[in-house]
């Protein structure tokens, strides 16, 4: 018994202070696997960005999917780990083909109407062709074309990233 508890206590000792030290794990196929810190500076267009969804009903959704996991966001999520897509100003049209920014069609970006399991999905109130507002940010997948990002909850504001780096990453198998 005692060892048991002592391995839990180093865990959860060194999880702590993973956290402190600012890194983060996505286990996620929507960008890749790995390790990740966060990085001081604003976040520009092109970052890898750490957000926590701030609309309750798209958290509840993603919790009861299992497309995220409890976590330290206020919601009680782990945060998602996407790309800035999309900044104020930038014009975004939305078509059959996807995503285009600027008049650049974004890879894998068609919003598909439902996930690998056949749910629903729902579709970004307020989100159709026009200049992304101040202070909102589009973030997407860059890897998977199913990914849980703005095609889905819209957008977001740019005062909830947090600018994040690659430590670690695992390679998928085959790459």
């Amino acid at each position: 018994m005692k060892v048991i508890l002592s391995v839990c206590s180093l865990t959860l000792a060194a999880l702590g202070l993973f956290w402190l030290l600012g890194l983060r794990i996505n286990a996620t196929g929507s960008m890749p696997q790995g390790i990740y810190r966060l990085v001081p500076g604003a976040p520009e267009r092109g970052d890898l960005v750490s957000v926590c969804l701030e609309d309750g009903s798209f958290a509840t959704m993603a919790l009861k999917r299992n497309y995220l996991r409890p976590g330290s966001c206020p919601n009680g999520l782990e945060p998602l780990l996407k790309r800035i897509a999309g900044i104020p100003g930038d014009l975004l049209e939305i078509g059959q083909d996807g995503i285009a920014i600027n008049g650049k069609l974004w890879p894998q970006s068609r919003a598909v109407s439902r996930d690998s399991l056949g749910r629903p999905l729902p579709e970004a109130r307020g989100f159709g062709s026009r200049t992304i507002p101040a202070g909102l940010t589009l973030v997407l997948s860059d890897r998977h074309p199913g990914g849980f990002d703005s095609r889905y909850f819209g957008l977001v504001p740019m005062a909830s990233l947090r600018k994040v780096e690659p430590v670690f990453l695992i390679a998928p198998k085959g790459e």
